[in-house]
């Protein structure tokens, strides 16, 4: 289950309101972050997983885009409790960050799921397929009433906002496509805040609390916080949230190829 907890953590981050184009990006092809997932029952952390973003530049229809994409899989250890190979890869238009294309391939315990989603911002449409364990294949259309982002685009769109220019516990809507549903969610911004990570490293973050979508995990509500690196990079540092039965977080491991300096060091 802390696979698709820290995808939708690190998914959940305003996207809303940014059409001009991107000049300075928060990233750049070739940024690799790596996580470690842990999940408590009782006083007990136990490490269950590992997550991997990435960041790549391909062809798209003849024009360059951003090829996100993440994988998670649980510790070979505890594969025997529940299993995990998961896989996320999305297109994104250079200039807006649009999303274009968006895939889902995993197996979680048993589970297995294969998602594709095609955006047609010119028509307003998102063009789905949809297959997994527990119902037959099928094909939807969607409409974009407003702007709609997949999760992997919406954590490297929300990068580039300036954060400034929000007040402490301002709520900032989101639209994102989950499993053939388009959610109408929000996150709210927490104001500054130093944490300490990894015994003696101290960092200064950007604190968020978010909005989660009920379900087999989350009980719905605002139980999760994020921070982030209060630098140019907007790196996710810690993820903590409460589910269901105990609670999960996700700690940052190394972050490779970021494209401005980074807080990424003790700040003693």
């Amino acid at each position: 289950m802390w696979h698709r907890w820290l995808m939708g953590v690190l998914l959940l981050m305003p996207v809303l309101g940014l059409s001009q184009k991107m000049e300075h990006q928060a990233f750049q092809p070739g940024e690799k972050v790596r996580y470690k997932a842990y999940y408590n029952w009782g006083f007990i952390w136990v490490h269950a997983g590992n997550v991997l973003f990435e960041v790549d530049q391909v062809n798209h229809r003849n024009q360059k885009a951003y090829r996100f994409q993440a994988s998670g899989r649980s510790l070979k250890s505890y594969d025997w409790i529940f299993k995990v190979r998961d896989h996320f890869s999305s297109l994104a238009t250079k200039s807006l960050l649009n999303p274009r294309r968006f895939r889902r391939n995993t197996y979680e315990g048993g589970y297995a799921v294969e998602n594709e989603y095609i955006f047609d911002h010119n028509r307003s449409k998102i063009y789905t397929q949809v297959n997994n364990s527990k119902e037959p294949y099928k094909e939807d259309t969607l409409s974009m009433e407003k702007r709609v982002f997949d999760v992997l685009t919406a954590i490297y769109y929300a990068r580039n906002l300036d954060f400034s220019k929000y007040d402490v516990n301002q709520k900032i809507p989101l639209n994102l496509i989950i499993d053939n549903k388009i959610y109408e969610l929000y996150l709210r911004y927490q104001g500054q805040e130093e944490i300490k990570i990894r015994g003696d490293q101290h960092y200064n973050c950007i604190k968020f609390s978010a909005m989660l979508v009920e379900g087999t995990i989350f009980s719905g509500g605002e139980h999760l916080s994020v921070w982030v690196t209060n630098d140019q990079n907007r790196i996710p540092v810690m993820v903590k949230s409460k589910i269901l039965v105990g609670s999960v977080k996700a700690i940052l491991q190394s972050a490779e190829n970021l494209k401005h300096p980074t807080v990424l060091s003790n700040v003693h």
